[in-house]
């Protein structure tokens, strides 16, 4: 076998150069401050900033980070990766994205911080009385005989998707002195910060153990609805609901059932169904129901994070390096 000749490394090595420089990245939705950023830190691809002109741009693009749908599916022949910017991917899935050839990755993990930091608060505002005292701060009452204040300590929290979000819920829940359950359709590695894990289709029978329930899992097919009326019911009396992940999950009609009949102590939810919430919904009249309109994405940090994420992908991509974060289609997430 022929050893290869220094003149024929050369020649493979500016091959794979020029490939490199020959990849065409199409961008939307990002500021022209971090396109820049994305641009000096992959120096060898094409990354060309689309608006308006997003579908012509990206006839002969090799890779989209922002969005897919099929009219791009369909414009990009070239198209071999897209690279979505949240952690949910649903609503980019159509049956011609979820059957195509197309990697996609996403923003998972990222968010997990900020997320857990909101759904810790959501359950704080309830559990110490917060719901109650920030309306009162303008009419400069002081009273203290009204409040059925709780605390964490010895309390169990079952977290129903164990993700780069509900890990992070886990951890701050055992930093109250918690114990932790997750609901996973993943064989979890053994971790100090869950006392035990089970799939989807075991979740009826840890909800009894229940006395707060997080939902940070992704929307998907098999997901959509797992929290119905039977499963607020199994949930202990006086028990609390979050959910800070997609408001499809959880049947509203069911939660507020639960909440009327005081079955429910309270809820924390950033996601609801429908979404944005109509001012006229009867879920905004629960007083013991604490709703923020879909902001636990956010953070101060979160898009430094996040364009960690987008110059790594971008330089694995330009080298063939396998990709971080990548979606099972199928699954949907």
């Amino acid at each position: 076998m022929r050893r290869p000749t220094v003149l024929g490394i050369a020649v493979l090595l500016g091959a794979c150069s020029l490939a490199a420089q020959n990849k065409k990245i199409v961008v939307t939705g990002l500021s022209p401050s971090a396109v820049q950023e994305l641009q000096a830190a992959a120096p060898n691809v094409t990354i060309v900033a689309a608006g308006s002109d997003l579908m012509s741009q990206v006839a002969d693009a090799d890779a989209i980070l922002g969005t897919i749908n099929d009219k791009l599916l369909a414009a990009g022949k070239k198209l071999k990766w897209v690279q979505i910017f949240t952690a949910g991917v649903e609503r980019h899935l159509s049956p011609a994205v979820r059957n195509s050839q197309l990697t996609m990755t996403n923003c998972k993990i990222i968010q997990g911080p900020n997320i857990a930091d909101h759904a810790m608060a959501l359950l704080l505002s309830l559990t110490r009385g917060l719901y109650r005292t920030i309306p009162i701060r303008t009419s400069g009452e002081w009273t203290r005989g009204q409040y059925s204040l709780i605390e964490l300590s010895g309390k169990t929290a079952v977290i129903i998707g164990v993700g780069g979000i509900g890990m992070q819920i886990a951890q701050r829940a055992r930093a109250f002195d918690m114990k932790v359950i997750g609901v996973d359709p993943k064989d979890i590695p053994y971790t100090p910060l869950l006392s035990k894990v089970v799939p989807p289709d075991r979740l009826d029978t840890v909800l009894p153990e229940a006395d707060v329930v997080f939902v940070s899992a992704p929307h998907t097919r098999e997901s959509e609805g797992m929290m119905g009326a039977r499963q607020f019911e199994l949930m202990k009396k006086n028990s609390y609901f979050i959910a800070v992940s997609r408001g499809k999950l959880y049947s509203t009609e069911a939660l507020m059932k639960a909440l009327d009949s005081k079955h429910l102590a309270g809820a924390g939810l950033d996601v609801t169904d429908p979404e944005p919430l109509p001012k006229d919904h009867p879920l905004w009249k629960f007083e013991n129901v604490v709703i923020t309109p879909h902001i636990a994405g956010g953070s101060d940090l979160v898009q430094q994070r996040r364009m960690e994420l987008l110059k790594e992908n971008l330089r694995r991509f330009a080298s063939g390096e396998p990709l971080l974060n990548v979606v099972d289609k199928q699954k949907g997430y």
